[in-house]
């Protein structure tokens, strides 16, 4: 930001809002700018009608003119973006921060609470909008039609965990009569294989846990129909495409699905969650997006590596790792498999897949982007392209 452009930020009438919220009542942080004590107040969960009455009151303490711009941050939370939509529908200007990078006392003990954290974060918007200083990292918002497709895949992932929740519960509750041979896969009636079943003294399961067990079971197989339902949602959508009827985004899945190995799920969530709504500039800021990109520790006489930085999307590293190992399976003549094999065949390949990930989550952006595959890249059939 030039110092022409600043001084003329800093002489514009601004209020500065700072959103600290919770699910019983908001503190709501008003400054005039970086010489002005903050004025804190508690306003009810999403009352437009009480923040406007405070904001009113703030411009008057403040001796701004009524029609003054307002700028407003809040921290990315249980809420999502709806509060960020909903002062935007209401005229005010609003950001979204990731809160674990707003900078903090490193003492060991420092004081916390709602009143302070909202100070805290007005005095670092004022900051930010008046001097231009870096002092945390904006979220970027997604419209409301990319978010809501995200919904699909963040269902199957609950989905999975509950079937594996179900599946270990039953496993329990049978190894508690002694009972290791029954399979709880597929689709059988359960009750009448209970009723064969007989624990080490030769004796049926008892009538209570034999209940329990079936209303567990019963809970398993509707998770089970669920995931089928939107597994089969999902590999629709990568079909059909490319249709004009569907977003760009299902194109771009459709396009990394063809590369052998990489199935609908694995696709629809780079699509999703990265490609079909984010531009990036370069291969750095798309390794850094999902974590994977290494986090040096250099200082003084001290130098060390600290792993990778994890601070990016969590899902699009984890599908990223389990598509690594699958790319070594079914391309391994591809030129990242050599890469892979020549470098870390001698040991280190937990440490490698990881640069594997990072090097694949590239090559996929520009799949996405330009359709130009891999050098060496197996592609899918049309058949089975549209059975991934």
């Amino acid at each position: 930001m030039s110092a022409e452009t600043q001084v003329a930020i800093y002489h514009t009438p601004m209020l500065f809002v700072a959103l600290e919220l919770a699910s019983k009542s908001w503190k709501v942080a008003t400054s005039a700018g970086a010489a002005q004590r903050a004025r804190v107040v508690s306003v009810d969960p999403y009352a437009l009608g009480q923040l406007e009455e405070e904001l009113a009151k703030a411009r008057r303490r403040f001796g701004l003119p009524p029609a003054c711009e307002v700028k407003a941050v809040m921290e990315a939370g249980r809420d999502g973006f709806a509060v960020h939509r909903w002062l935007a529908d209401a005229g005010i200007e609003s950001i979204v921060i990731d809160p674990a990078s707003v900078e903090v006392s490193r003492h060991q003990r420092r004081a916390k609470t709602d009143r302070l954290d909202a100070e805290k974060l007005v005095a670092n918007l004022v900051r930010h909008h008046l001097l231009g200083e870096q002092c945390w990292r904006v979220c970027r918002v997604p419209s409301e039609e990319e978010e809501d497709r995200r919904h699909l895949m963040r269902e199957r992932e609950k989905l999975v965990k509950e079937q594996t929740r179900h599946v270990n519960a039953l496993r329990g509750l049978l190894t508690t009569q002694g009972i290791n041979s029954v399979s709880l896969a597929g689709s059988q009636d359960l009750a009448t294989v209970l009723e064969a079943v007989r624990d080490p003294r030769g004796r049926p399961v008892m009538p209570g846990k034999r209940a329990q067990i079936l209303r567990e079971w019963d809970r398993l197989q509707l998770v089970r129909r669920q995931l089928r339902d939107v597994e089969l949602q999902m590999n629709r959508a990568v079909a059909a495409a490319p249709d004009e009827s569907l977003p760009e985004a299902y194109e771009k899945a459709a396009r990394i699905a063809q590369s052998k190995g990489i199935g609908a799920v694995t696709a629809l969530t780079l699509a999703l969650e990265l490609f079909g709504w984010r531009e990036f500039r370069n291969r750095r800021e798309v390794g850094s997006v999902a974590g994977l990109v290494p986090t040096p520790y250099n200082t003084g006489e001290s130098a060390r590596e600290q792993g990778i930085s994890k601070a990016g999307n969590a899902r699009v590293r984890r599908v990223m790792i389990e598509a690594a190992w699958s790319w070594l399976r079914y391309q391994p003549e591809s030129a990242l498999s050599k890469w892979f094999n020549a470098k870390f065949a001698a040991g280190k390949r937990k440490k490698g897949i990881v640069a594997l990930a990072r090097k694949l989550l590239i090559a996929f952006w520009r799949v996405a982007e330009t359709g130009v595959y891999p050098e060496g890249t197996v592609l899918k059939s049309t058949r089975q392209a549209k059975g991934a």
